[in-house]
């Protein structure tokens, strides 16, 4: 197989698994819906720096640590569960209303991004592709280990950019229709906290009944 092969196949599986609903992709269109665009971009990057440092870890070998002790594996689920539970649980109980697309504050943006990176790396549909996929990859036939990985570093940036990104760009749109519709402004908001719920549920659920 050569290079090229190996990164399209790496593509298709990395599309694949981005474009599946999980936790970030939640994360992305509860702050669209909310805030508007720029509090969605501002979740799509903070996903995408968690996805860098994903892929930090995972070329310096932290998966093998993980491989070697799994418990710690059932950690990061709850974690992760707990983290989506308790952002869902706010929007449950926030009176969300629905302002001026630029009205989103540099503190507010610096806050959604920050969830975006702690979602992220909590996120285990990320350290299961890390763990079970990433490292296959990886091969010394194909030249410099840290080349490879910043190539793929790139491709999960691009691909999280383009599925997330276009998610907060159409649902920031969607919520102009929303501002003349308060109604649907509390039932939106109160779905997407209990999505969030709902994910970290079956998160809690693979932890400790699928471990």
């Amino acid at each position: 197989m050569t290079y090229s092969e190996n990164l399209w196949i790496f593509f298709t599986l990395l599309f694949g698994i981005i474009i599946v609903p999980g936790m970030d992709m939640a994360l992305v269109l509860a702050n669209s819906l909310s805030n508007g665009r720029s509090s969605g971009l501002a979740a799509t990057a903070g996903v995408m720096t968690g996805g860098l440092l994903h892929s930090l870890y995972a070329a310096l070998g932290v998966g093998a640590l993980l491989h070697f002790f799994p418990a710690l594996f059932n950690i990061l689920l709850i974690a992760g569960a707990v983290y989506v539970a308790w952002i869902g649980y706010a929007l449950l109980r926030s009176s969300i209303v629905m302002k001026d697309a630029g009205a989103a504050s540099a503190t507010s943006l610096t806050r959604v991004f920050g969830q975006g990176i702690v979602t992220c790396l909590l996120n285990p549909k990320a350290y299961l592709f890390m763990l079970a996929i990433y490292p296959q990859f990886v091969k010394p036939e194909y030249g410099s280990v840290w080349m490879q990985a910043l190539v793929m570093a790139a491709m999960i940036a691009a691909v999280q950019a383009g599925i997330y990104g276009s998610l907060a760009l159409f649902a920031g749109r969607s919520r102009y229709w929303l501002q003349n519709n308060p109604g649907m402004t509390v039932i939106i908001g109160r779905s997407a906290g209990l999505l969030l719920i709902a994910i970290a549920a079956l998160t809690l659920f693979r932890a400790f009944f699928q471990g």
